[in-house]
């Protein structure tokens, strides 16, 4: 099935899958990305807009 229907296309449509598979690789890594990342690392990034920069820095 998926056969014919890559044999079947044209120039155009080679790229619109190529991106429509780029947009999801990069949507699948962020939310892995994102599952994976600590809570304390999100809590310490959330915190910095409140926080004046001689807070931030050691």
């Amino acid at each position: 099935m998926f056969r014919q229907f890559i044999n079947d296309l044209n120039g155009k449509e080679i790229y619109m899958l190529f991106s429509l598979f780029i947009f999801l690789v990069f949507f699948i890594v962020a939310t892995i990305v994102l599952i994976r990342m600590k809570k304390s690392h999100v809590d310490y990034m959330s915190d910095i807009p409140f926080t004046s920069e001689s807070e931030n820095q050691p």
